[in-house]
């Protein structure tokens, strides 16, 4: 259980939050209209998810992020009843509406993203002001999509600004701002496979070939790479180590949230300043409660403190 009162002050920067709209059919089909069989809404987006996850942990965080129109309102609404301490950038236009297909008659899962509303820099300035000033000393995680016509350098600057306060910068994105981002050196990157394939632009088959990367990322100033790998667990490479990790076989129901719950776990562990081989076993022992719950749902509590002992992390002489 983590201690209030020694943990590290933690901020979490979602600049482009959502609805999220998950419907189960029983199968898509073209051009025609499908009755859902259960529909649901949660607060999405990947910082917002984080901030969720980390509330659920016991963890103190605060979530700073962009709402806009009645949209924005219905999650802000959501998020009141989920979250701890917000502090929200109001803007012209409407909150972006994420939906998630889930077909019950073959198990595939379809995902949209939508498109949220434009932010000035004046707008994005200002949060990232308050995010910066409220990890000071601590951890400052950065995740997510960017709305259109921000800067592609600004998770760049945010990792700068983090690290400059005296805390550790967490990056969990892809393409473009992932690439800038590592420019700042970050404490913390988190990408899955096909994210990490797309960046060095070749396929990744085998555990070397994932370190090998790693590795030269670690040599450009990051200092922990986490990459995540489906039903085949996730590696974690710091400067001493390659951990191997292994969650629990666990019925899945739906996949969206499980990397946004790795970096919630794994950053309230670092927070309480524990081990990087408990914090990577909390980690996946929130990826894998979340695969177990409906849409873009979470995990709970329970299920984490039940599998988290099931959770294998064996270290790989790599």
């Amino acid at each position: 259980m983590i201690d209030a009162f020694t943990q590290l002050p933690v901020a979490v920067l979602s600049l482009n939050p959502a609805v999220d709209i998950t419907y189960e059919i029983p199968q898509l089909i073209a051009d025609q209209k499908v009755h859902a069989l259960d529909s649901r809404y949660d607060p999405g987006g990947n910082g917002i998810n984080v901030g969720r996850g980390l509330k659920r942990l016991g963890v103190q965080a605060c979530t700073f992020c962009v709402v806009a129109g009645e949209i924005g309102r219905f999650l802000r609404h959501q998020l009141d009843a989920q979250l701890d301490q917000l502090s929200y950038q109001e803007v012209d236009g409407e909150t972006r509406i994420n939906g998630t297909i889930l077909e019950s008659l073959t198990g595939a899962q379809f995902e949209v993203s939508g498109v949220g509303p434009m932010v000035s820099t004046a707008q994005w300035e200002h949060l990232l002001d308050q995010f910066v000033t409220h990890c000071s000393e601590g951890l400052g995680v950065i995740t997510g999509s960017l709305q259109r016509g921000l800067p592609k350098d600004l998770y760049a600057q945010a990792v700068r600004r983090v690290q400059a306060a005296g805390a550790r910068a967490v990056v969990d994105s892809h393409d473009e701002l992932l690439r800038h981002a590592i420019d700042a050196q970050p404490f913390l990157i988190k990408p899955n496979r096909f994210e990490l394939e797309t960046m060095v632009g070749q396929p990744l088959t085998n555990q070397q070939d994932i370190v090998r990367e790693a590795r030269q990322l670690q040599e450009r100033g990051v200092t922990w790479v986490c990459v995540s790998m489906g039903a085949e667990g996730a590696l974690l490479v710091t400067p001493s180590s390659v951990l191997k990790g292994e969650a629990p076989s666990v019925p899945v129901v739906s996949t969206v949230g499980a990397g946004d719950s790795m970096v919630a776990g794994m950053a309230g562990l670092l927070a309480q300043g524990a081990s990087e081989q408990d914090a990577f076993r909390e980690g996946l022992a929130c990826s894998a409660a979340t695969v177990m719950r409906p849409g873009t749902e979470l995990f709970d509590k329970e299920t984490v403190d039940r599998l988290r002992s099931e959770v294998r992390v064996t270290p790989l002489s790599l």
